[in-house]
Parts: C-alpha cells; structure tokens; sequence
C-alpha cells in the first residue's frame, strides 16, 4: 500500500509544480504581449492563465491530503480529498467561463477591435503549445494513476489551449471582422462552462455514493457462480469510492435452512475473491427464502 501512496504523490507534485511554472511563464509572456500591444483580452488571458496555478496549488494539496493512510478518524482513508481537489477545480472553471462570456460580450457590444503585432502571434502561440504540453502531462499521470483531480486539471489546461487557438484566430481575422474575437471567446466559454459541469457531475458522483456499473456487476455474478452452484440472487448493490480505495455492499439470498457456518464460509471465500480479482472491499448481506419464496 506504501508503494502506490508514494506513487501517487510523486506523480501528483510533478504535475502539479509543472503546471505552476509553466503558467507563470506563460503568464509574463502573454503579459508582456499584451501590453506592447495594446490588448484588454491578451492582458485579461495572461491573469486567466496565473490563475491556474491557483486550480495546481488544489491539487497538489488535495493529492497530498488523499495520499495519506487510513487512520482511528478516517478508516477508509483520504482518498476523497483528491475528488473534493477535483470539485474545487470544476467550480473555479464555471467561474472562469462566467468571466469569459462576460468579457467577450463586452467587446461586442463596444465593439472593440485591436491591432495585433507579430509579437501576440507568437506568444498566444506558444501559450497553445505549452498548455497542450501541460495538457498532456496531466492526462498521461491520470491514466496512469487514476487521479480524478489530475484528470480535471488536464481538461483545464486543455480548454486554455484552445483558448489561446481561438485568440490566435481573432488575431489573424480582426482586420476583415471586427467582432470575430468576441464571438468566438463567447463559443469558448459555453465549452468551457460544458467541461467544468463534466468535472464537477464526475466529481459530486463519487461523494454522493454511487451503483456499480452493468460490466462491475456481471463481473461479480460470474465470480458467484464459481463459488455456489445455485444462484445467490444478487441486489441492493451500493458503491463507495475513496481514491484508490473502494467499498461495495450487497445483499445474496441463501435457504432458511443453510446452515450458519456454511453460510459464513461462502460470503467470506466470496468477499476474498472480490479483493484479489477486483481490488474491492465487499460486505455482503444474507437473506433468507424458502422454495416457496422462490415459485
């Protein structure tokens, strides 16, 4: 268990300090492009994108506190701290939409246009190739670690990176439509305000208690039926998720008349198989029926 733990947090800091100094650098950047040319939305993205470091700074907290062991006020461990981390960065991106849309409209309606120079092409280009770079980082470590939070900081470094296209787009159509900056940054923000409902539906999911996926169950109705030859009647399945730890309840259905030993060495070689085969820690419920329950 240590092994995965380090793993985990490993993983989690390099990410995360990557993200950190990659948008800071970033951030001087399209700071300093911005104001050599006069650009209320070069300025406004470059503070956009400092404030990612706020959402890694989440998550390397919500990673480190997940990282931690089980203890006598926590016994299934930290694990949800990483998708409270994954919460937090879903609601700063709603607001980041919010201010988006908001600052776009603006635009529109004062109709607003800029005068780019060759200095804001390759600074929002390479705001679009760093943040891919981040991006995929952030993808590759959750996959591999299974980091909700890591996951949802790749969707916002993602939806930066497209960001930056679609300025890079106003920047190269400005002079034949004026209003072209202000209609896609209002696009942008409805697909960023769509990426941060998926991260924040993903994240309260897990919180709330869930039911296992059809593949999960027909997994343990196969195991079942390995290890009783009648059917066990299998329901009332719930599903906890704690990062890496992940508790499951269900109910079988045995004879009135089984015997109690029996019927305890059956849940217990059944809940064994479940932890070695699964990585799930099951408690399981017995009810009783006679044949007639059954007719």
């Amino acid at each position: 268990m240590g092994n995965i733990y380090g793993s985990r947090y490993i993983t989690g800091k390099f990410a995360g300090y990557f993200s950190i100094i990659g948008n800071a650098v970033i951030f001087v950047i399209k700071l300093w492009a911005g104001i050599v040319s006069g650009s209320v939305a070069l300025v406004a993205d470059a503070w956009h994108t400092l404030s990612d470091s706020l959402s890694s700074i989440v998550l390397l907290i919500g990673i480190y506190i997940s990282s931690k062991p089980a203890d006598e006020d926590h016994p299934y461990g930290h694990g949800r701290a990483e998708i409270i981390a994954s919460l937090i960065i879903g609601l700063i991106l709603v607001l980041i939409a919010i201010n988006f849309f908001y600052e776009s409209a603006v635009k529109i309606v004062n109709k607003e246009s800029v005068n780019y120079g060759i200095f804001a092409i390759a600074a929002t280009l390479i705001s679009l190739v760093g943040k891919e770079i981040m991006a995929r980082i952030s993808f590759y470590a959750a996959k591999n670690e299974n980091l909700k939070s890591l996951e949802a900081d790749g969707l916002h470094h993602r939806s930066d990176a497209l960001t930056s296209g679609v300025i890079l787009i106003g920047i190269l159509l400005e002079r034949f439509i004026w209003w072209i900056d202000g209609a896609l940054g209002v696009f942008v923000s409805v697909m960023i305000l769509f990426l941060a409902y998926r991260i924040v539906n993903e994240s309260i999911s897990p919180l709330l208690g869930e039911t296992p996926d059809s593949e999960l169950i027909e997994k343990i109705i196969d195991i079942s039926r390995e290890i009783h030859r009648n059917d066990l009647y299998l329901h009332q399945f719930q599903m906890h998720r704690y990062g890496h730890h992940t508790e499951l309840t269900f109910h079988i259905k045995l004879p009135g008349n089984f015997k109690l030993d029996e019927a305890n060495e059956i849940t217990a070689v059944f809940i064994q198989r479940i932890k070695s085969e699964l990585n799930i820690f099951a408690t399981i419920y017995i009810d009783s029926y006679t044949k007639t329950d059954q007719n």
